[in-house]
């Protein structure tokens, strides 16, 4: 008779989270009762009079978590939320989270032998603390499309939800009375949350100095290319580009040369999803974008010891390279300085309605072989009543895919496109391959003239090609393995022409158009006199 398999109990999962955290390398051997005690006080309970703490299975975090919010909903002692599960596992990963004046220490240490090794302890950290749900973050989409520009990173996020752009707008104006009063105010590290806030008892934060001013490093918890990390103002105080962030750029690829790292531009439309407070966006990633030629070498006057040029990409990038900080920085605010007050009207660009400002840019840094490389992305938030949302932003025809700012991630070549997509796809190729009329759908309205797009150019796709038999002398065995292929060739071809479309949201953010008149205009602005 096969023995019946003990269910686990409250004591089995703190104990097996305790095994965990010393797996981890979160806490020692010699902190395992002190941790328990901790965690059975956040959970509201007492041991029984014979617990130990050794011998915990080796489970996985996910499924111990799991039952400890399930148990702590059975007992009352959280509702039964996605906000409030987060809330107290993230209270509970706390607990085992090093205290940061430890994590600091450890970090130092390493860095002083490798910036690589202190950041590869960092990151595990803060994967291994849960700030970073792997297990979320596993559920998400991604492929690669292969375009004319290079390879694009398309991922469908499943853990962040889409951002409405005149919402970001909003927040600027917004009163900021609350604590924190941001997700990126330093402030955070430790906070318990609310409902309407993240927990961050998990979060730690590395000091640093960029431009003579207190900075701070994390990763974030939504992790959209490896290692992906936030660099935050000490200060909250709103985006801004100017030679100071330049500054704090070449600095920061300095002391982390494996890093490549960005800003945001500072207005609205062009300014990705948070304006609020000033912060950079970094990892350990080579995006397309750096992959990406320089398609025409440009001198600029008094610059010869920098190497400059228009990179092959479909916003308009300037990119400098040289070994010496001080000189790139001085050509990239004589850029900026130059940008910000450009106008040419036959091909849209205003410096300014009035008093408001529309040019800024977004740039990003690396280092290459000991070569300081800055990519300089030419940006212009300017809306008309044809597009309410931004001439250089993604055009109404796109919203179905993607309707949210193009910031810093898309603009080097990764996009993050919003959850519902997921759902919609399904339903799209379920619809398709019924042979029914998309037009038809209601839920897919705003996919159905793309997907008469997609079915000219995949006719077999189409009620007719899906009705179509064998062809004259194929065996009956192959034309049956053809129709059971025919949804992952589908699978295949609505995620690369989602890919594609994606292109084009690139395009239509680029303010010098890849034309013969849009390369005039783009050398029209290089020669243009500061």
């Amino acid at each position: 008779m096969a023995t019946e398999k003990k269910q686990m109990t409250v004591e089995d999962a703190v104990r097996a989270l305790v095994a965990y955290g010393i797996r981890s390398e979160l806490i020692g051997t010699e902190d395992a009762w002190f941790i328990s005690n901790s965690l059975f006080d956040t959970l509201g309970l007492e041991p029984s009079s014979d617990y130990h703490v050794e011998g915990g299975e080796n489970l996985p975090l996910e499924k111990i978590l799991a039952f400890l919010l399930d148990d702590a909903v059975s007992r009352g002692r959280i509702e039964d939320g996605i906000a409030s599960r987060d809330l107290f596992d993230t209270k509970l990963m706390g607990i085992l989270t090093p205290r940061p004046s430890v994590v600091i220490r450890k970090f130092k240490k390493r860095y002083d032998r490798s910036p690589k090794e202190a950041t590869d302890y960092f990151y595990k950290l803060c994967r291994d603390n849960d700030y970073i749900r792997r297990y979320r973050i596993a559920k998400d989409r991604k492929w690669v499309t292969h375009t004319i520009y290079g390879d694009f990173d398309i991922t469908i996020n499943l853990s962040k939800p889409e951002k409405d752009p005149r919402a970001i707008a909003a927040a600027l104006t917004k009163k900021q009375d609350a604590y924190p009063q941001c997700l990126l105010c330093r402030e955070n590290e430790g906070y318990v949350g609310r409902l309407d806030h993240p927990a961050r008892e998990n979060l730690r934060l590395i000091p640093m100095t960029l431009g003579g001013e207190q900075w701070y490093m994390q990763y974030s918890p939504y992790v959209y290319y490896n290692e992906h990390c936030i660099v935050l103002s000490e200060r909250h105080t709103p985006m801004k580009i100017d030679r100071g962030t330049f500054v704090r750029l070449l600095e920061f690829v300095k002391m982390f040369p494996h890093y490549t790292i960005g800003s945001n531009a500072d207005l609205p439309i062009v300014g990705g999803s948070i304006l609020t407070h000033e912060h950079f966006q970094g990892g350990c990633y080579e995006f397309a974008m750096a992959k990406a030629p320089i398609d025409e070498q440009v001198v600029w006057p008094g610059y010869s010891d920098v190497e400059t040029g228009i990179v092959r990409w479909p916003l308009s990038v300037l990119r400098l390279r040289g070994t010496s900080e001080g000189r790139i920085v001085e050509l990239a605010d004589e850029i900026l300085r130059k940008w910000r007050k450009y106008s040419d009207e036959s091909v849209d660009i205003l410096a300014f309605s009035d008093e408001t400002p529309h040019n800024t840019i977004t740039p990003i840094a690396r280092m290459r072989d000991g070569v300081y490389e800055l990519d300089l992305v030419l940006r212009n938030n300017r809306t008309t009543e044809q597009y309410p949302l931004g001439i250089f932003h993604p055009h109404q025809e796109l919203h179905h895919i993607k309707k949210e700012n193009i910031g810093l991630i898309e603009v080097m070549g990764l996009a993050v496109l919003p959850s519902r997509l997921l759902s919609e796809m399904e339903l799209l190729k379920k619809t398709i391959l019924a042979g029914t009329d998309v037009h038809t759908v209601p839920a897919l309205a705003a996919h159905a003239d793309w997907a008469d797009e997609i079915l000219a150019k995949h006719p077999d796709f189409t009620p007719e090609g899906l009705k179509k038999g064998p062809s004259i002398g194929m065996p009956q065995a192959v034309y049956a393995a053809q129709v059971a292929l025919r949804p992952r060739t589908l699978d295949a071809i609505v995620e690369n022409e989602i890919g594609l479309v994606f292109s084009q949201v690139l395009e239509h953010c680029g303010v010098f158009k890849d034309t013969p008149e849009g390369r005039e205009a783009f050398h029209r602005f290089i020669e243009e006199q500061i």
